[in-house]
């Protein structure tokens, strides 16, 4: 396992940054369709998986694009502990995908890649409240707001 499974983050060194990253994986990789989302992923030898995000400049203005990058990030970063090792990934939202809410994308992704293959054997299945404070065991699970403050 890597340094990263178990952790729910998404740091700088799990991330696709640079414009021939990006290439690489459209022009190399194969690809797995949603209903609003298409992940585009290749097979890397070396190194842990890495991951980046995709809205096109034609779908939307630029707020809009904004609020479907954070999106898409927060769906991979709850799904990133449970991708194979070795992968180059790029999740692009569709214009479909901009209406819907975040739970809806992110079970839209979840979908696409467990069809593709792209997750170890112990992934459990799509959970949005995977890393809700309630399922970290917090110690005031059960309390009324009021007795949160």
């Amino acid at each position: 396992m890597t340094e990263r499974a178990g952790t729910f983050t998404y740091s700088p060194s799990v991330r696709l940054k640079k414009g021939w990253e990006f290439d690489a994986v459209f022009r190399t990789g194969r690809q797995q369709r949603g209903d609003l989302v298409r992940v585009y992923f290749v097979r890397r030898p070396e190194g842990p998986s890495r991951v980046g995000v995709a809205v096109g400049r034609k779908i939307a203005c630029a707020a809009e694009r904004s609020r479907g990058r954070r999106v898409l990030r927060e769906s991979m970063r709850r799904l990133l502990p449970w991708v194979r090792d070795g992968l180059w990934i790029v999740v692009s939202l569709r214009e479909r995908g901009l209406s819907e809410g975040a739970d809806d994308v992110y079970a839209d992704i979840a979908r696409s890649m467990e069809r593709a293959g792209l997750f170890r054997g112990e992934w459990s299945g799509a959970d949005w409240r995977v890393d809700s404070p309630s399922e970290r065991g917090s110690c005031l699970r059960g309390a009324s707001p009021r007795e949160r403050l």
